[in-house]
Formats: structure tokens, C-alpha cells, sequence
């Protein structure tokens, strides 16, 4: 199951950065952070507070509002980037669930993600790119592309090993906030490497969806706190009336 969130959240995130701006992909894909509020509900059973409801709407409002700020809006590029943030939460929900099962040995759970994923990409990339590679065949006997190729290659399976390692050591709620904070401050470098034509509602649907993911953060923190505090109490209270 594991391997299959993979392949659809690589997918889906490859087709939304072709269809859209740069600028605005990680606008597009800022509702993981919602996705992992409601998968973590549904499979691991975590309760969602109001205050963390009102956090996840500022988020939503965010969304709403880069979409209707950007000039280039690609209706198929952002449907692309919901259904990759769906499949980025779920990839951080069942590795999670996952990892017991191998050890915790996050290099195992690694290896069999990507060799698994090799079989099941093969056919999507004939289905969906058989035509692209006929037409550039020039390109596959290149140095430089697969030079590029490899490059990407090896970024990719660096983020895979250090996405495993922090959702080991921490939560897949810390992997995604940190997630969402690292794509505004990548939409915001897209303005300036890619010389995308900023819109003051789309910059402010930028920032709005941080502030979002900020406040989620700082309000799940409280909670956290809130348990720790109240379980020593709990257990010295059940040890007092056993004596």
C-alpha cells in the first residue's frame, strides 16, 4: 500500500509542477497539511479540536485565494497538486504505521519503496509518455540529460531517506507543517528565479496559508502540552486510589 501513496504522490506532484506556474505549485499542494489532520483522524484515531478546525480554514482560505490570484490558473495542474497533497499525507500516515513492521529501520523501508516503484512506474510511463520518449531519442543518448537525470535521481532519494527519518523521529504532523513552511518560502524564490508575474492576491494567499500552518503548529503544541501535563496527573491520581 505503501509503495502505491508513492507512486501516486510522485505522479501527481510531477504533473501539477508541468501544468503550472512555479510560483504557484506549492500553493496548489498546501492542503496536505488538511489531508493529514483528516487521515490521521480516520487511521490513527487523533482528535481534531476546534481551534485546530479554524487553523485548517485559514489554510483552505489561503488555497482559495492563490488560485484565484494566479494569472496563469490551470484548473487539471490543481487538481493534480490536491490529489498530490492526498497522497503526501498518506504516504506520512502509513510510513508511520509502516516502520514497526521493518524494525524502524528506515534504509530497509526504503529499499523496498523504490524497487517496488520501479515495477509499478514502468507502465504509467508508457501509458502516459510512450509518444514523448519516440520524439526524443536524441535526448536519451545525451550525457548532459542523464547527467541531469542522475542528479535528480539522487535529490530524490536524499529527500526519501531524510522524509523517513523525520517522521521516525517526530510525528507526520512535524513532517508536513515543516513541509508547508518550505514550500511558501519556495513559491516566494519562484517569483524571483522564474520571473513569475506576482498578483497581490496570490502572495497574500501565500502567506496566508503559512500563517495557517504556523498557528496549526503552534495550537497542536499547546495541545501536546496540555496531554503531557495531564498524564502525570492522571497516573498519580489512579496510584493514590489503589492505596
Amino acid at each position: 500500500m505503501v509503495v502505491v501513496v508513492i507512486v501516486g504522490m510522485i505522479t501527481f506532484n510531477n504533473l501539477c509542477l508541468k501544468l503550472v506556474e512555479v510560483s504557484f505549485y506549492n500553493v496548489a499542494r498546501s492542503l496536505t497539511i488538511v489531508f493529514n489532520v483528516f487521515f490521521s483522524r480516520v487511521f490513527l484515531g487523533i482528535p481534531t479540536s476546534f481551534k485546530t478546525a479554524l487553523c485548517l480554514g485559514v489554510v483552505i482560505v489561503g488555497f482559495v485565494m492563490g488560485s484565484h490570484g494566479e494569472l496563469n490558473f490551470n484548473l487539471a495542474g490543481t487538481l493534480s497538486g490536491i490529489m498530490s497533497s492526498l497522497f503526501v499525507s498518506l504516504n506520512s500516515i502509513f510510513t508511520k504505521k509502516i516502520l514497526p513492521v521493518v524494525d524502524d529501520n528506515h534504509w530497509r523501508l526504503t529499499f523496498y519503496n523504490n524497487v517496488n516503484a520501479i515495477f509499478l512506474f514502468i507502465p504509467l510511463i508508457i501509458y502516459f509518455e510512450a509518444d514523448v520518449i519516440k520524439s526524443s531519442t536524441e535526448q536519451l543518448r545525451s550525457s548532459q540529460y542523464w547527467s541531469a537525470m542522475s542528479l535528480a535521481g539522487v535529490f530524490g532519494f536524499s529527500i526519501g531517506i531524510v522524509t523517513v527519518l523525520q517522521i521516525k523521529a517526530t510525528s507526520p504532523l512535524t513532517h508536513n507543517i515543516s513541509g508547508t513552511a518550505k514550500a511558501a518560502v519556495q513559491s516566494l524564490m519562484a517569483f524571483y528565479i522564474w520571473s513569475n508575474d506576482p498578483t497581490v492576491l496570490g502572495v497574500l494567499g501565500i502567506f496566508t496559508v503559512l500563517g495557517g500552518s504556523l498557528l496549526y503548529t503552534f495550537v497542536k503544541m499547546s495541545e501536546n502540552a496540555q496531554v503531557a501535563n495531564t498524564r502525570p496527573r492522571e497516573l498519580e491520581m489512579s496510584s493514590s486510589s489503589r492505596v
